[in-house]
């Protein structure tokens, strides 16, 4: 893969921060996330802003809710030209059916979200799901790639079964990265960008470690440099 594989988590609440980390990036090098906080705080017009500097954008707003209302908010997430867009696998198989009749084939790529990195076994108990992460993870997966989504969120912890149960063209998006010096923060299901590419992973999600360094572009480069040729 000759594309950017690193998608940079712009975990900000105002535009301007936004657009001033933006500015001391490089196309080139990444595409950039768009999650609840900031499009809450931004709306549709910092997206136009971000495409027009040249990035594309994967919107991270993770929709569930009844089919109708989910199928319409993906059609219009793919009307402002966005990468990339999600929804929640535990939606359920119509909801997803709704998202994928919502977004033409070979547009906007949309995605899954399969367990948020941040829960555990202890996370699960208590709303009542039963099985390891892993294994929820791949029933979620399942799921998504026979409604076919293009992809699914996943750890990079789980990436390497899924690829291989589900094939090289299904997309496999992966947060919880952090470099080897990295604080793990509140991410529990972690591991580093090498290990995410060989486990699979197409493309990594990373925030702190990016948008919190000293030099952004270096610490993107120097991330880009440390997977390339994997």
């Amino acid at each position: 893969m000759h594309e950017p594989r690193i998608i940079v988590a712009l975990d900000f609440p105002d535009s301007k921060s936004a657009l001033r980390l933006a500015h001391q990036l490089d196309p080139q090098l990444c595409r950039l996330k768009v999650g609840k906080e900031l499009f809450t705080a931004t709306g549709p017009q910092l997206i136009e802003q971000l495409m027009t500097r040249g990035f594309d954008v994967f919107l991270d707003l993770k929709f569930h809710d009844i089919p109708n209302t989910v199928a319409k908010a993906c059609r219009v997430a793919a009307d402002l030209g966005v990468w990339m867009v999600n929804v929640h696998a535990l939606g359920g198989r119509k909801m997803l059916q709704a998202a994928r009749e919502a977004i033409t084939h070979g547009t906007t790529k949309l995605i899954a979200v399969t367990l948020l990195t941040s829960m555990d076994q202890d996370d699960l108990a208590d709303i009542g799901l039963t099985g390891q992460p892993a294994q929820i993870v791949d029933r979620l997966a399942r799921l998504a790639y026979e409604c076919e989504l293009d992809g699914v969120v996943c750890s990079a912890l789980e990436a390497a079964h899924l690829r291989q149960q589900l094939g090289e063209r299904f997309c496999l998006v992966t947060p919880g990265i952090r470099p080897h010096d990295n604080n793990a923060d509140d991410q529990r299901r972690v591991t580093t960008p090498k290990q995410a590419i060989r486990n699979g992973a197409d493309y990594l999600v990373i925030g702190r470690p990016i948008t919190q360094a000293d030099n952004p572009l270096l610490a993107c480069q120097q991330l880009n440099s440390e997977i390339s040729g994997l």
